[in-house]
C-alpha cells in the first residue's frame, strides 16, 4: 500500500480555517488535505489549534486562540498607476547596439 504519513503530529500547533461543522458540532479543518476535528469553533473561524490525536486518516485538535481573518489570496495582483510608474522608472535602460562583436 502507498499510504502517506499524516502532515501533522500530536502536539503540533497550526493555524487553520474552519471549513464546516460536522454532525456532532465539531469544526472541520484541513491541513494539506488531512482532516482535523476541532470542538468549540464555528464555520469560517480562522484559529490556532493544537493537535491532540492523530489517526491514519484523520485527527483531533483543541482550540488555542481565535485569529484575525486570514486575508484572501488574490489570483491576480492589482497595482496603482503610481506603483506601475515607479516600477518602470526602476527598470534599467539599455542602449540598442548594432555591434555584434565585429572588429
Amino acid at each position: 500500500m502507498n499510504e502517506q504519513a499524516p502532515p501533522v503530529k500530536t502536539g503540533d500547533i497550526v493555524e487553520v480555517s474552519i471549513e464546516s461543522v460536522g454532525g456532532k458540532g465539531d469544526g472541520i479543518a484541513r491541513v494539506r488535505g488531512f482532516v482535523l476535528f476541532v470542538p468549540n469553533v464555528k464555520k469560517g473561524d480562522y484559529v490556532k489549534i493544537k493537535v491532540t490525536k492523530v489517526l491514519p486518516k484523520m485527527g483531533f485538535a483543541e482550540f488555542v486562540e481565535k485569529l484575525e481573518a486570514k486575508p484572501k489570496e488574490q489570483k491576480y495582483a492589482t497595482f496603482s498607476r503610481e506603483e506601475i510608474a515607479h516600477e518602470e522608472k526602476q527598470q534599467p535602460q539599455y542602449e540598442d547596439s548594432e555591434s555584434f562583436g565585429d572588429e
